[in-house]
């Protein structure tokens, strides 16, 4: 038997092509706009229309790219996020932005550097779940706080829509009522913690575009592509196996849409191409197989 997987899924009301675009590694390429601007050009002509992006990607210079290479004819969605903001002297890149106030003020910022009137899909950025930071102190704030204030900005026109990062099972489901359009988490064959959320996701027609799809970059997160078992399937296939983490998450449910990001276009074509590999019985029960492991591991 051959599991097949359709090249588009629904998203904030459109339909998108499932291999979008992470704009977080453009930041490597800040001595070479040029070659930017030419990369984010590279991916709307292998078809994708979904980028992910935010302020505090380098300092603002994902934002100033997208808004340099995309054109309205392009129909590209651009989902950006707040809760943080860029912060370029301290011990990492970015500050914790959780308070309401701070929210409003990073849509502002969002919609100046993109030069637009309207952010499509706008993340709220929690810290409740998976690597990275956890709030404290005044950056504590309470989930029906920043749904308020995002409720707002959606009604006022400068949002179209509302999705989640970082959010636990029991967060979401709090949320649902406010109407969420996707759910941005760590999942990937080697941390799939959140198996039961993605299946509520995939019932509540909620789109699911997980971080790290490949495993984490930080120290103590697994890996996809250090499995003996994706290499056994990519070697079967002819891929390599970053294709297979991929594609593994596109056979995994419908309502998966990737973001894989990186600043060199022959990975860029590479990823992309993800999106038309099949995967049989026999492979999915072979990387079904790995080991799950957690990918709860703060940092800062």
């Amino acid at each position: 038997m051959t599991t097949l997987t359709t090249p588009t899924a629904p998203f904030a009301g459109r339909t998108v092509f499932r291999v979008g675009y992470g704009a977080l590694q453009l930041e490597r390429l800040h001595h070479s706009r040029g070659e930017a601007v030419a990369l984010l050009r590279r991916a709307v002509e292998l078809g994708v229309d979904h980028v992910d992006t935010a302020q505090f990607y380098g300092f603002g210079f994902a934002n100033q790219v997208i808004r340099e290479a995309l054109r309205p004819e392009d129909g590209v969605l651009v989902v950006t996020k707040v809760g943080a903001d860029p912060d370029p002297g301290g011990p990492l890149p970015l500050r914790l932005a959780q308070r309401p106030e701070q929210l409003r003020a990073s849509v502002e910022d969002n919609l100046r550097s993109l030069g637009v009137d309207r952010l499509p899909v706008v993340n709220l950025r929690r810290l409740d779940s998976g690597p990275g930071l956890r709030p404290d102190g005044d950056q504590v704030v309470d989930l029906d706080d920043q749904l308020e204030v995002m409720t707002a900005l959606r009604d006022e026109g400068k949002i179209g829509a509302i999705g989640l990062s970082r959010v636990t099972l029991d967060g979401l489901r709090r949320a649902l009522p406010a109407g969420i359009a996707c759910v941005q988490n760590a999942y990937s064959l080697v941390s799939r913690d959140d198996e039961d959320m993605l299946r509520l996701c995939e019932a509540e027609g909620i789109a699911w575009v997980p971080f790290f799809p490949l495993g984490g970059s930080f120290p103590g997160l697994p890996k996809a592509t250090d499995e003996p078992a994706v290499h056994t399937v990519a070697e079967s296939l002819g891929v390599t196996a970053s294709q297979v983490g991929l594609a593994w998450l596109l056979h995994r449910a419908p309502n998966v849409l990737l973001i894989p990001g990186t600043a060199d276009p022959a990975h860029l074509e590479a990823n992309t191409a993800a999106g038309g590999i099949t995967l049989d019985a026999a492979a999915l029960a072979t990387l079904d197989a790995i080991e799950s492991r957690s990918a709860e591991v703060p940092i800062g």
